[in-house]
């Protein structure tokens, strides 16, 4: 795991062919076909070296859930040891991971025409209001992140039962996992915005004038950091370089949420943590993998 643009993938690859193993990618923006540039997708060369799972496996107007992606991940899992490739799971969606190591029962299912309608009215709410009415419908779920709070607040309305409720029952054991937090330091802030500059010299905004062609306006995909800028870019209502600039903020705001949320919500003594930008980088996550990755990969196998 680790924050955007930290260098994870790099590592991941380096580890995958040294060792023979698959990639499970836990990114919330790659499962969407078509958004690929933007949300810094393996190239296909990588993706022909190395197997990959979870990227490309859904429609951008469709909506995808952690609870979901943790279900197709233990099923991708299973099929990665099937083939002989232990899976490595990559990404920096804390959420999906969360749902991974601690699986959940099915949540109730939300119309699909109903959240659409109720999705906006939502998005439109401020924190403060929005905790509010969480507060009312689920209490205990009011002193959350922002997108489980929404999920909580929909569920009721929709549903008119509380998600905090339906989680109160028993659950599955957890999975045995160990992580390794890829993390530059400080420098991260430069090497986003190398990334951000690179996506656009990469047809960024070629992509995203192709999309609009295609992809409804209100598609869940939309919501992949700096792509709504840019579509707003491409539309004229905002100039190119002040949109550069937006994105490479946004993201850079994205990466300190993903590094508060590793630390907090990570064991520690299940973490191990690696400067991609050390000489012998590659060494210690391959010290990792042979001595601790592997171990609970074994586990995850006979479980």
């Amino acid at each position: 795991m680790g924050p955007t643009a930290a260098g994870k993938s790099a590592l991941a690859m380096a580890l995958a062919e040294a060792n023979g193993l698959a990639i499970v990618s836990a990114d919330s923006r790659q499962v969407y076909a078509g958004f690929d540039v933007g949300t810094a997708k393996p190239a296909p060369a990588e993706r022909a070296r190395v197997p990959h799972y979870g990227i490309d496996i859904c429609a951008p107007a469709e909506r995808y859930s952690a609870h979901r992606w943790a279900g197709d991940a233990a099923a991708w899992c299973a099929e990665a040891y099937r083939a002989g490739t232990p899976p490595l799971i990559v990404g920096g969606t804390g959420l999906y991971i969360r749902a991974f190591v601690e699986p959940l029962d099915a949540v109730p299912k939300l119309d699909g025409s109903h959240r659409a309608a109720l999705e906006p009215l939502l998005d439109a709410l401020d924190r403060d209001t929005l905790q509010r009415w969480c507060a009312r419908l689920d209490p205990a779920r009011a002193h959350l992140g922002r997108t489980q709070q929404l999920r909580a607040v929909e569920t009721a309305l929709l549903t008119g039962a509380r998600l905090s409720e339906h989680f109160g029952g028993e659950r599955p054991a957890a999975r045995v996992v160990r992580y390794l937090v890829v993390d530059p330091g400080p420098i991260l802030a430069s090497r986003i915005a190398d990334r951000v500059h690179a996506m656009i010299a990469n047809g960024f905004v070629e992509e995203i004038e192709r999309l609009r062609s295609i992809v409804p306006p209100d598609a869940p995909a939309w919501k992949a950091s700096g792509y709504g800028v840019m579509r707003a870019a491409v539309e004229g209502t905002l100039s190119m370089a002040a949109a550069i600039e937006r994105v490479i903020i946004e993201t850079r705001q994205y990466a300190k949420r993903q590094r508060t949320w590793f630390r907090h919500q990570l064991p520690e003594s299940a973490v191990t943590r690696v400067n991609p930008l050390d000489q012998d980088a590659v060494a210690q996550a391959q010290w990792w993998w042979k001595n601790i990755g592997s171990t609970s990969a074994a586990a995850g196998r006979t479980a």
